[in-house]
């Protein structure tokens, strides 16, 4: 689930974000995989042909977000055309700031530290979800919504095994475990969580530990939850905590004791010119996002990462399920 780069090469990153986005002919965007008709999102005049290109990171979660946004728009008349699974926050930013994509979830953490360049995130949900909406639209005319009550931010996990070898609870408790015994402490990360200041790095820095004895293997994101699980490669992994996963696998949140990991509400994020064009569209979509709980989200995730369902279809069913859309 990648969420920003550091910040010391976030200029190089954005421009080769959009080369990327250029090069892979992102402007065009595919057909709506599902068909869906109105339910409570009923036909909006203004939206009616309207085009509106969606975008997502990547990652299960952000995908799911951005096939929800598809079939709102689409139950509302739009001609909607599909962008989620681009990779990487920084080539999904650029890709929405060039006008290459309409509509995504953006989370309030990401918009604060990775595109605005602030060291310290807010400990209030409200308060930094205000913060980055005023900035970001001073600096770049961008527009976040009303924010969904879901948060996935970071976390450390372990297994149970782990949990009662260890004697950890807390962040601060593994800090202690990696300065008396690192090799106790073995961590899996993926690249970007090893780098960010709202990663590994700042965590070392909240929690007094040094980070250069701790003992960290780089893995890709799907595979840490499983390794941590087992306990032999990875004692304790990085995960993000609306993962479906960590139920399925039983693992164990530690408590950020410190209160060191930002807030991570998704909102839908346009630029100012498209809100103002068609202000139906964040109506249509509030009643959505205040849907979008840590409990609603850990279950759509599972469905995708735990049982192997598309996520289009996790997205629609959902959908369905709450009355907002039929299916065709």
């Amino acid at each position: 689930m990648n969420r920003r780069r550091t910040r010391g090469w976030k200029i190089t990153a954005a421009a080769l974000g959009f080369a990327l986005v250029a090069s892979c002919g992102l402007e065009s965007g595919g057909a709506l995989p599902l068909a869906v008709g109105p339910g409570s999102i009923q036909p909006v005049p203004e939206l009616e042909g309207v085009k509106i290109t969606v975008g997502s990171k990547d990652f299960t979660e952000q995908i799911i977000l951005g096939y929800i946004i598809e079939f709102a728009m689409s139950a509302a008349g739009a001609e909607v055309r599909d962008l989620t699974n681009i990779q990487g926050s920084n080539s999904t930013r650029d890709a929405q700031l060039n006008g290459q994509i309409d509509l995504a979830y953006e989370y309030t953490g990401t918009g604060w530290i990775n595109y605005l360049g602030n060291e310290t995130p807010l400990p209030n949900s409200q308060a930094q979800f205000e913060a980055v909406r005023d900035a970001d639209l001073a600096a770049n005319d961008m527009v976040w919504t009303d924010p969904a009550p879901m948060n996935n931010t970071y976390a450390l996990a372990m297994s149970k095994e782990t949990a009662e070898e260890t004697g950890v609870k807390t962040v601060s408790d593994y800090a202690k475990l990696v300065e008396s015994d690192p090799g106790a402490a073995v961590t899996c990360v993926e690249t970007e969580f090893n780098v960010r200041q709202d990663g590994y790095p700042g965590l070392a820095e909240k929690y007094g530990f040094d980070a250069s004895r701790a003992q960290r293997q780089i893995l890709q994101t799907g595979i840490i939850y499983q390794a941590t699980a087992d306990g032999d490669q990875c004692k304790f992994g990085e995960v993000f905590t609306t993962d479906g996963r960590i139920i399925a696998l039983d693992l164990e949140l530690l408590e950020d004791d410190l209160s060191f990991f930002p807030k991570y509400n998704p909102a839908l994020v346009m630029r100012a010119s498209f809100a103002e064009d068609h202000p139906q569209v964040a109506e249509v979509m509030a009643p959505i996002s205040a849907r979008l709980t840590d409990e609603v989200m850990t279950e759509l995730n599972r469905q995708v990462d735990v049982e192997g369902k598309e996520p289009a279809e996790v997205a629609r069913d959902w959908m369905v399920s709450e009355g907002f859309v039929t299916a065709d």
